[in-house]
């Protein structure tokens, strides 16, 4: 099976296509470290991932195997086909700036964060900040409350835990290797990941 491999360090960004057919494996090597993602369709990249119909589809407040991540065109776009964590979000949205200056104080305000990492990543695409969607973060534990309330905890991942999703349609993955230093979605410690793209 033929596999290209990529090393993204602690709190860059990352981008690749993924073809139809092809499954992308996103590896956390240390344990507890958020990987914020985003997915457009590779030929037209104003259809992207939706979060809101990938919970309608799926019925599901969570991602796990077997879950479809869906466009905003309600088409399949991935099928994660493989995880070994079990608690993937995608409902709390990425950190930026402006967030971080909101909830952790204005001394925060120029920490790097992940909105930051999409914009300079698409822009490498022709996007442009108009084109970020609420994402997906793999291995952030976000428990929901029967209120509805949201809390970002402690995350479930392990050294070498992994999530793997098969193509549905051409498409580009664009992540952000989470910069986050003051909540514990990295366990306060960002980290290396891994992404193995198989045939």
């Amino acid at each position: 099976m033929a596999k290209s491999e990529f090393l993204v360090a602690a709190e860059q960004p990352w981008s690749g296509l993924v073809r139809r057919g092809q499954s992308i494996r996103i590896i956390d090597s240390e344990g507890q470290q958020a990987v914020d993602t985003l997915f457009y369709r590779a030929d037209d990249f104003a259809e992207r991932y939706s979060g809101q119909d990938t919970l309608r589809v799926n019925g599901n407040a969570y991602v796990g195997i077997g879950t479809k991540l869906v466009s905003c065109e309600g088409n399949v776009m991935l099928i994660v086909t493989a995880d070994s964590c079990g608690r993937h979000d995608t409902s709390a949205g990425a950190c930026s700036c402006e967030s971080n200056t909101v909830r952790f104080g204005h001394d925060t305000r120029y920490l790097h964060a992940c909105r930051d990492n999409f914009v300079l990543e698409v822009t490498r695409h022709g996007m442009s900040k108009r084109d970020i969607v609420p994402n997906l973060n793999f291995f952030m534990n976000v428990p929901i409350a029967p209120s509805g309330q949201m809390t970002i905890v402690d995350g479930l991942s392990r050294p070498g835990d992994h999530v793997e999703l098969r193509a549905e349609m051409d498409v580009l993955c664009v992540i952000s290797n989470c910069p986050q230093v003051n909540n514990p979605c990295n366990g306060f410690n960002p980290t290396p990941i891994r992404i193995v793209i198989l045939d």
